[in-house]
């Protein structure tokens, strides 16, 4: 049988062809500057500083303000929020270490910092496109929506400081040795007479709360 030969599998468009090479070249910037997180978050400031100025001139678009607000608010949230909430790990007996003799484990968040900023510098470029266009310029009385998101987030920022408190944990990964800086410290609310006993012993590397 003679094998028929057709062009059935259609040829990649040159808008598609440009779409994937932008695309592969875009993750792999992105992914470049993952270890640079100062330059990151400084670009992010501008960012941020770019629409704010541009709001300030249009003198408008606060409800697009207000959603970019509750946003980030709730992108910080998952930032300091743990992976797996506290009370489910009390439950399996897996809980944060709440005592100096448990072992040390670092903090995993539920939003990692660079998934947290590569949010955040989307939404503030999608918001600076928003105020090209009048249709999200809703005419509002801005004052009204400015305090209430403050008082979300007091209100927000309370409840999560107060669940820090409860579960004893901290949203940074601070490290084994300011840990036991912490408990050194209290250590020295005790015995304040062993005070130069136990710089000696940090400066011979020897001291047994690092």
């Amino acid at each position: 049988m003679e094998e028929v030969v057709g062009d059935n599998a259609s040829p990649v468009t040159p808008l598609a062809k440009w779409r994937n090479d932008f695309s592969r070249a875009f993750q792999y910037y992105l992914d470049r500057s993952a270890p640079h997180i100062t330059r990151r978050w400084l670009g992010t400031l501008a960012a941020a500083a770019v629409y704010v100025l541009r709001v300030y001139y249009v003198q408008g678009f606060y409800v697009v303000s207000y959603g970019l607000g509750i946003y980030i608010l709730n992108l910080l949230i998952g930032f300091m929020s743990p992976k797996v909430d506290p009370e489910l790990e009390a439950l399996d007996g897996t809980s944060l270490p709440t005592k100096d003799s448990d072992e040390f484990r670092p903090f995993i968040r539920r939003l990692p910092e660079f998934k947290c900023w590569y949010a955040i510098t989307k939404a503030f470029c999608v918001a600076f496109l928003m105020t090209f266009f009048s249709v999200f310029d809703v005419p509002v009385f801005w004052p009204i929506l400015f305090f209430y998101w403050v008082f979300l987030f007091i209100l927000t920022m309370k409840r999560q400081i107060t669940h820090m408190i409860k579960y004893r944990y901290v949203p940074f990964n601070i490290g084994k040795q300011v840990r036991a800086l912490f408990s050194f410290n209290k250590f020295l609310k005790c015995h304040h007479l062993l005070l130069p006993l136990c710089i000696l012993k940090i400066v011979c590397n020897d001291c047994p709360f690092l």
